[in-house]
């Protein structure tokens, strides 16, 4: 994940809301004030219901159907009654989308093909995210289907690690200010840059979700998380180049649970405090998860020396195994990817009512749990219990620092 600052914020076409309670009626009435949305949608159709299979409006396996799948979106989401959009089994090509509602009644689309991105970054034209959808009630993504971003190309062009002027690569999926939706058994392959951004949702779950993706795969990661409530991803697997998991600012009420991770970094908060008006990050579960041959298992990252105040608060990480992990459970609040920043100063960002319970499992560094809070605000409410790490057969031992973790169980005491 490029650590340079929240810029996928910055590419929407709306800033990010003031409030991470995104409710369906508060979602309206910011989009007719952004002029997003009419009393229907500006279509010039009679409404319908059904099906609207891409082949009713030209889409053809081996072909692009960027145009057929925009045709039949604009039907569906005019209908009164709930509507499926269908891209059946073959494979096909397709360029930048992006589909915005509000639509009359709850719509689906059924992807049972395999869609591929153009391979040069230049043919999506400087979209952010490739196949974008906002501003709907009761969508639904689902089948068997596979979107393949043909990453490859854009990974070796990729310097922002060096370059903070860097050219913004395309993600696979963009899902902005979504209410009571869901995406269902989805595979998300080879993305140029993150898989999935979900921004501004509500009530919103990835259940049988699939990531694929190599480990040099940079800046890929698999699902962010930013100033949504009520997100859910559960009965996934994500194998990615970077977080397999990633919560931004705003993040309230996030639930992880039966998700495989590897390879890739984990499952992180943060990076956060970079910036002043970032806001509070409260509730996050991660449950019966396994992570494997990941640089890192479960962690909170927030960087030092910078203006943001905001605060970390009831995240819990329970029942996890870790396989041959680097980093398997940490807290870094002097977070500084590269050396590429200064800690001059302490961390702002408060972090509080934190648990680690019954976390098993292999680690490949001799330090298991990991807890380096801010020197200017510690860490507070921070329990370790049964946490049981070997590395090359031995226990683990654990590092702290501005903490004072209450710990029961099975678990190694703090070292300075």
């Amino acid at each position: 994940m490029w650590e340079g600052g929240w810029w996928f914020y910055s590419t929407f076409d709306d800033p990010p809301l003031s409030s991470p309670f995104i409710l369906h009626a508060q979602s309206r009435d910011l989009c007719k004030a952004r002029g997003h949305l009419t009393s229907s949608p500006n279509t010039g159709l009679p409404s319908q219901s059904g099906n609207f299979d891409i082949s009713r409006f030209g889409g053809k396996p081996n072909a692009d159907i960027t145009q057929a799948f925009k045709s039949a979106w604009t039907q569906a989401c005019s209908s009164t009654s709930p509507s499926k959009v269908a891209i059946p089994a073959g494979k096909y090509q397709m360029s930048a989308v992006e589909v915005k509602g509000p639509c009359k009644a709850p719509i689906e689309v059924i992807v049972d093909g395999s869609i591929n991105a153009p391979a040069n970054p230049d043919g999506l034209k400087g979209a952010d995210q490739w196949f974008k959808v906002g501003y709907v009630s009761s969508f639904t993504l689902s089948g068997k289907g596979v979107f393949d971003g043909q990453g490859a190309t854009a990974w070796k062009q990729n310097d922002c690690a060096k370059n903070k002027n860097c050219k913004k690569l395309c993600m696979n999926f963009g899902f902005n200010f979504l209410n009571n939706s869901i995406v269902r058994d989805i595979t998300s392959k080879d993305s140029k840059n993150f898989h999935v951004n979900v921004l501004g949702c509500s009530n919103f779950t990835f259940d049988g979700f699939k990531i694929v993706a190599p480990k040099e795969s940079l800046n890929t990661d698999g699902i962010h998380i930013g100033r949504s409530t009520n997100v859910k991803v559960i009965n996934s697997n994500i194998a990615t180049g970077d977080d397999c998991i990633s919560l931004g600012d705003g993040s309230k009420n996030t639930t992880v649970q039966n998700v495989n991770c590897g390879p890739g970094h984990g499952i992180s908060v943060g990076s956060l405090g970079k910036y002043k008006d970032e806001e509070p990050v409260e509730g996050f579960l991660v449950k019966n998860c396994t992570l494997k041959n990941t640089d890192n298992g479960v962690r909170i990252k927030t960087w030092p020396n910078e203006p943001g105040t905001t605060t970390v608060s009831d995240m819990h990480f329970e029942d996890i195994t870790m396989v041959d992990v680097m980093n398997p459970i940490i807290v870094d609040q002097e977070y500084c990817p590269s050396n590429q920043c200064s800690k001059a100063n302490p961390s702002k960002v408060k972090i509080s009512k934190i648990s680690f319970k019954n976390i098993k499992g292999t680690s490949e560094t001799k330090e298991g749990p990991v807890l380096i809070c801010s020197s200017g605000i510690p860490c507070e409410d921070v329990k370790v219990s049964d946490v049981d790490l070997t590395f090359k057969g031995a226990a683990t031992t654990a590092k702290c620092a501005n903490v004072k973790p209450i710990i029961t169980g099975k678990a190694p005491a703090c070292e300075a």
